[in-house]
Order: structure tokens, then C-alpha cells, then sequence
């Protein structure tokens, strides 16, 4: 398996961080992903509207992905009002525990509209390969 699709109890303790934590719009924020496989590489799509692509940040260690990304509050209005505060503010964070199958080392990503690609190749190692399979006769020649 290349990637390691969920940690329960992290995913208990995201829902729980969602529902009861603080609604300041400052709290620590999961964002939406799809991963897949395509040809030799495992691709992962990530959701981060409105972030600037300067604050993602992406980091790889122990073959545990980790994206962090940052959408700042906006400006102060004073004197205004808020009717409806949905959009979430603050820092963003996710974590993909990758498979020893892939290549760490040539990892790439791309922000393109509010979405971050992320393309992980698969290792060499993991590729399958083709074995040649040499008939009797040709046992023989090499072992003349």
C-alpha cells in the first residue's frame, strides 16, 4: 500500500477539534483532499481557497507528509457588524503517512486555483518489472 488512508483516532480527534473547538476562526483547520493513483505516481489534491501560495508549506519526514498553510484574517473593520462568519481563518494542517514504496526525494507541487497538486512518484523498487525467462538450450551455452 502506498499511502496510509486513516488514523481513526486522529480523525475522532479532527472531528472533535471541528465541532467543539474554539470559534474564534483562529483554531488549527483540516482541509478537503483526494488522492489517487496515476500511472507511476500517487497524486493528492488538496483544497486551500483563498491561501496564498507563499504560506503552504510542505515537509517530509520519516515518510509522513505534512501540509501547512496559512489564511490570514482579514483586515479589521471597525464599526462593522459580522450577519454571517463561515469561511474559516487561520492555519491549516493536514498529514499523509506515506508507503516506503514511494519516492520521497522527487516529490513536486503545484497551486493552481485554490487547489495544491501534489505528485509523488512511486520508487523504482516498487515498479514491476519484467523477468526474462531463458529456455534450456540456453542454460546450456552459458553454463559451457
Amino acid at each position: 500500500m502506498a499511502l496510509v488512508r486513516s488514523d481513526p483516532f486522529r480523525d475522532v480527534d479532527r472531528l472533535f477539534q471541528q465541532l467543539w473547538g474554539p470559534q474564534n476562526g483562529t483554531r488549527a483547520l483540516t482541509m478537503p483532499m483526494d488522492a489517487y493513483r496515476k500511472d507511476d505516481s500517487f497524486l493528492i489534491r488538496v483544497d486551500l481557497p483563498g491561501v496564498d501560495p507563499a504560506s503552504v508549506d510542505l515537509t517530509v519526514e520519516d515518510n509522513v507528509l505534512t501540509i501547512k498553510a496559512e489564511r490570514p484574517l482579514p483586515p479589521s473593520t471597525d464599526g462593522v457588524d459580522s450577519v454571517i462568519t463561515e469561511r474559516p481563518y487561520g492555519t491549516f494542517s493536514r498529514q499523509v503517512f506515506l508507503g516506503t514504496n514511494l519516492d520521497t526525494e522527487h516529490i513536486e507541487a503545484e497551486y493552481e486555483a485554490g487547489v495544491l497538486t501534489v505528485v509523488i512518484p512511486v520508487a523504482a523498487h516498487a515498479k514491476p518489472r519484467r523477468i526474462e525467462v531463458k529456455g534450456s538450450a540456453e542454460r546450456q551455452q552459458l553454463s559451457a
